[in-house]
């Protein structure tokens, strides 16, 4: 419900406030920038219709407020820069509960300490977010693990992941420690291999490819990684094989005291997630193969 009554309100006020400033003389460009958006979405707010909300005291009391802003904003001038902006998300319910969050955006960025710390938090919210009903067929005999590392990494060192393993303990996901740097050099040196080649991908989980005759059926594997759009590469103990620009999926065959690996990759440990639930509904399915 947030995501989309949100979204609505922040479109229709958008909307409002790109119109407005139009008509006082500002151009698209301005616009954009102080919104945050683009010279196309921009435009395209200021030729479609106004877009409606379901309820029509929502709509008022949004356009109102757009009204106040665009007038605030054309005095203020388009050339004054925006420092810092605040976020608040407020919820009531019954019984006289309250949730309130209330955010600062500052536009700067963290500093090495600053981001690696932000990464081990991702990594804990990542992993409490995976669903066990959803990939207990894919989770591998030694556990899985999730990878991930700050924009650049070259080094094991520079990849924070679980140490030891993350298994099925009682129906729920366990890991005994807390996410750290330095502590997996097997799906550390996949990621820094994966983030050397597209450096947008900066996190990495292992899971167990579908088996079938005792081996990994690669041709079935290529053809999801094609219906879902995503790269899909191969390696061999642990090195990826061939030429790439994009990776999304990695496949290891495995061998003689080898054991067969899937690693997904992604922009970040929250996405990874998605990806994983995404990918581990195919496998095994028999929705791609004939």
């Amino acid at each position: 419900m947030l995501g989309e009554v949100g979204g609505k309100w922040l479109d229709r006020l958008h909307q409002h406030i790109a119109k407005d400033l139009r008509t006082k003389g500002w151009s698209q460009s301005e616009i954009a920038t102080l919104l945050g958006s683009t010279q196309s979405t921009i435009s395209r707010h200021i030729q479609k219709p106004t877009i409606s909300l379901s309820a029509s005291a929502d709509e008022a009391m949004v356009d109102a407020w757009a009204s106040e802003l665009s007038q605030a904003l054309a005095a203020i001038g388009p050339e004054s820069d925006v420092i810092r902006q605040r976020l608040i998300v407020e919820f009531q319910f019954g019984g006289n509960q309250t949730l309130r969050f209330d955010k600062t955006l500052t536009g700067l960025d963290l500093d090495k300490g600053q981001q690696e710390r932000a990464l081990l938090r991702r990594l804990e919210w990542a992993i409490s977010r995976l669903d066990v009903k959803r990939i207990h067929h894919v989770l591998p005999a030694v556990g899985l693990n999730i990878a991930s590392c700050v924009k650049g990494a070259r080094d094991a060192e520079q990849v924070a992941a679980f140490p030891g393993r993350i298994t099925i303990v009682n129906g729920k996901l366990r890991h005994h420690e807390t996410p750290s740097f330095g502590v997996s050099n097997h799906l550390a040196g996949i990621l820094i291999q994966a983030h050397t080649i597209n450096e947008a991908k900066t996190s990495i989980v292992n899971i167990k490819p579908e088996i079938k005759h005792d081996k990994v059926d690669i041709d079935e594997l290529k053809a999801i990684c094609e219906q879902l759009g995503y790269a899909f590469a191969q390696c061999e103990k642990g090195r990826i094989i061939g030429s790439h620009t994009k990776l999304d999926v990695i496949i290891d065959a495995g061998g003689y005291g080898w054991e067969p690996s899937l690693y997904i990759l992604a922009h970040n440990p929250l996405e990874l997630i998605d990806r994983t639930h995404q990918l581990s509904a195919q496998i095994g399915s028999g929705l791609i193969a004939a």
